[in-house]
């Protein structure tokens, strides 16, 4: 379900950034697998990770992908944000699709993205609930009720800011209530 929800949200960040065909990609928070297999398509000559903290997202984004692991071009992983199990200076672009809300300590694990980017990559986040935002009125009970942080519009500029980015970019698409926030690796 959060497949079909997102990926209208999904196809519109990305058309804010530039994917490079040979980039690497890392998915945090990888869920069903849609954004995985959207990455692999852009990055046609690249390799595409994810992870999911959920055994059970782990093993639906393996399931929709398995063509493109068996090729070699995605591999996904179950582990936390906090702790990526990468190298440093990894990724050209770390993509987070509404997740960014169960993620434990903000601050410290943008760091924990930050230090998997080469420099000059990039992370985005994408989510389509934020405070004051079209959705937020309707699912602030869920959100409370799960422990999600919902940020205001300009919170992920302080939050990039804290965690060492620069070029920090925040686009909100008010009528459809999406958000889009990126910060590079200097």
């Amino acid at each position: 379900m959060m497949n079909l929800t997102h990926s209208k949200m999904t196809d519109w960040g990305f058309r804010q950034i530039q994917i490079s065909d040979d980039f690497a990609i890392l998915d945090v928070g990888c869920g069903g697998g849609r954004t995985i297999g959207k990455l692999a398509a852009l990055a046609k000559a690249g390799k595409v990770y994810g992870v999911d903290y959920a055994k059970g997202s782990v093993a639906a984004s393996r399931a929709a992908n398995s063509e493109l692991i068996q090729s070699g071009r995605v591999e996904i992983r179950q582990a936390s944000v906090s702790q990526l199990p990468f190298p440093a200076d990894q990724f050209n672009l770390v993509t987070a699709v509404e997740t960014q809300y169960y993620w434990p300590n903000l601050v410290e694990d943008m760091k924990e993205v930050l230090r998997t980017l080469k420099p000059g990559g990039m992370l985005i986040v994408l989510a389509e609930t934020y405070a004051g935002g079209l959705t937020e009125r309707f699912l602030r009970p869920l959100l409370k009720l799960i422990r999600a942080k919902t940020l205001s519009v300009a919170e992920p500029r302080e939050l990039f800011a804290s965690a060492g980015y620069s070029d920090i970019q925040i686009i909100e698409e008010r009528s459809h209530g999406w958000i889009c926030a990126m910060g590079r690796k200097p």
